[in-house]
């Protein structure tokens, strides 16, 4: 392959059409807190979820039908859109450079690299996600019971933006809110009790959530497919600005 894709290339690449992960791995908790802790976090137009709280996970996807497989962590909140009920990404660590700038650049995911381990020894489950030296999020489940199967769950709220060439505040062209949508076949899943540590960071403040109440830890093999994205609308830039830059490791410069 060279710089510019051949027809050919490009052809193969689209007909993939969704984004499958087989056998992938994933343990994590749901939380609850408060509106004042979520509130600030939401974008307009999203919208305070009717409880809030939202979803930590650490997964391993071994097998991708888009390249070699990664681990990734995720820290979603709850929140709505015209009244259906999602979640917003807030951050996104991943193991893969390259599966990091599909997610980022396609659909808005909020990607950077980190270091991320996932175990799983009898009925214990421990995972941790890392970057400048900082275990900024760290689980431990001990699992229990299983069930049949996972919940419906809707869909992920995104933003895709693109910064000003000339440096100034803003961005060049529209901000656009996507909705984005993710399968789950479960193969098996485990609940279980839940030990979590937010650490604070730098540039990744997981710990603003202060204290929040885990009221489901969970472990499950499954296969996911990640749907096409559909843009919803278009979004205030300057509303969002100051959102925006969860997306990098955001610096003002040295004294």
């Amino acid at each position: 392959m060279g710089f510019v894709k051949t027809r050919e290339e490009l052809d193969r690449y689209y007909g993939i059409g969704v984004r499958k992960f087989t056998g992938a791995r994933m343990m994590g908790v749901l939380f609850d807190t408060g509106p004042e802790i979520t509130a600030p976090l939401l974008p307009p137009p999203l919208e305070q979820a009717d409880a809030p709280g939202g979803l930590i996970f650490i997964a391993d996807y071994p097998v991708t039908n888009l390249g070699p497989g990664y681990k990734e962590g995720a820290l979603f909140i709850r929140c709505k859109y015209q009244g259906e009920a999602g979640s917003y990404c807030l951050s996104m660590p991943i193991t893969n450079e390259g599966r990091m700038h599909n997610g980022r650049d396609v659909f808005g995911f909020p990607k950077k690299m980190a270091n991320i381990h996932l175990e799983k020894s009898g009925q214990r489950v421990h995972g941790w996600v890392e970057r400048e030296g900082v275990r900024f999020i760290e689980i431990e489940v001990t699992l229990s019971d299983p069930i049949p199967e996972l919940p419906p769950m809707g869909p992920t709220y995104l933003f895709k933006a693109m910064p000003k060439a000339d440096l100034t505040p803003g961005f060049d062209g529209p901000v656009f809110l996507v909705a984005q949508k993710t399968e789950i076949a479960a193969r098996s899943v485990e609940l279980g009790s839940a030990k979590m540590a937010l650490r604070p960071a730098e540039h990744d403040p997981w710990a603003e959530l202060e204290d929040p109440k885990v009221t489901v830890a969970f472990y499950l093999e499954s296969d996911n497919t990640m749907l096409p994205g559909k843009i919803l609308a278009k979004v205030d830039p300057e509303l969002y600005l100051p959102h925006y830059y969860k997306m990098t490791d955001f610096h003002t410069g040295t004294e």
